[in-house]
């Protein structure tokens, strides 16, 4: 059995790692089961180098189909011819498995279908209703095609129902990120300026914004930083920019003592951080995952959210995009009035093996 594990950004990676590793690890056991790793190109990162897949034991691509950037439509369009060319001249797998809602997911799944592949979307059936985000039509698109459904949470089974997937085509199985943090967590490590900004563990927050409603705007930046800064009780805030972000705290001349601004970092180093901090600030997803599992309190700036058990389950709370809503959250935060939260069921690091098992029965 031929497995393609699809991958398009740094994130993706870090997901389809463990699968990876838990495929070799049957195929060692005398399974019949092989990957072949296929990056689509879709991003260029400068931190993808050879440290970043030794640093977390992830396979090198088998494959680069070199799509490169540009718009939505012309990224989706070179990965589908990437694709269905690999397709008909090395040959077809048995399964193409897409993770995450990047634009790699959809268009490998349409490529996949159309040449009679068998999908399989992990992390499918989250959703969180905002069709101004990219990935959620991406989320739209490829479980209204997907085979086979690998979910976090009962939140994305009830979608994936509701959507009228039957029973038998969702499985239940966690969340790789999680397997990845956790097998990595012995090995986080302090990153270079931490004495610098004279550091120390509980005593500082870490602040993420990328997402353009909330950094593209500049009375909106500035207006939120102001409202961090303002309620952040004398705590040190570390900023790992983003270049786009950095250019426009800088546009609008935007400067605090206690404000950091530290180059984007890899993940042993920011996870490190993430796990001593007091808090963290993001308008992320991922992260607030991470802190879910880590027990640390987190603060989302978004309206809506497409991993409500990190709520409900967990320690995050949806504040909005509204500044005004930040004081009043720092203000609980930094009174130890924060809830506890616990771990989603099936975050146990051991997600992966279960969906490799699910395939070789599937297959």
């Amino acid at each position: 059995m031929l497995i393609d594990l699809i991958a398009g950004a740094r994130p993706n990676f870090m997901k389809i790692a463990p699968i990876a590793q838990a495929i070799s690890r049957a195929q060692a056991s005398g399974s019949d089961i092989r990957f072949r790793l296929i990056h689509t190109g879709q991003h260029y990162d400068k931190n993808m180098s050879d440290t970043f897949f030794e640093e977390l034991n992830i396979p090198h691509p088998d494959v680069n189909l070199g799509a490169g950037g540009g718009t939505q439509a012309e990224q989706t369009a070179a990965i589908l011819v990437g694709y269905e060319k690999l397709l008909l001249e090395q040959g077809k797998p048995d399964f193409c498995l897409v993770v995450g809602d990047v634009t790699s997911t959809m268009a490998c799944s349409i490529t996949a279908q159309k040449l009679q592949v068998t999908v399989a979307h992990v992390e499918a059936g989250i959703r969180s209703g905002d069709w101004s985000m990219p990935e959620e039509i991406n989320r739209l698109v490829t479980d209204a095609i997907t085979d086979h459904f690998f979910t976090t949470s009962e939140v994305a089974n009830a979608n994936l129902r509701t959507s009228g997937v039957g029973e038998n085509r969702i499985h239940f199985v966690g969340n790789t990120m999680i397997d990845t943090l956790l097998a990595n967590r012995h090995r986080f490590r302090q990153p270079d300026f931490w004495d610098d900004l004279g550091l120390t563990h509980g005593a500082y927050l870490v602040l993420t914004l990328h997402r353009p409603a909330n950094v593209d705007q500049p009375a909106q930046l500035k207006a939120l930083l102001d409202e961090i800064v303002a309620h952040s009780a004398q705590a040190p805030l570390v900023f790992p920019v983003h270049p786009r972000t950095r250019r426009n705290i800088e546009a609008l001349g935007y400067s605090h003592p206690r404000l950091h601004l530290v180059e984007p970092m890899g993940y042993l180093t920011f996870n490190y951080l993430v796990e001593k901090a007091k808090g963290v600030i993001t308008d992320s997803g991922g992260i607030t995952e991470e802190t879910t599992v880590m027990g640390i309190p987190c603060l989302t700036l978004r309206d809506n959210t497409e991993r409500p058990e990190t709520i409900t389950m967990g320690t995050n709370e949806l504040i909005g995009t509204d500044p005004k809503a930040i004081g009043p959250a720092l203000d609980r935060l930094f009174a130890g009035h924060w809830k506890t939260g616990s771990i989603p069921p099936l975050w146990d690091g051991k997600t992966a093996e279960r969906i490799v098992e699910r395939l070789l029965r599937l297959g």
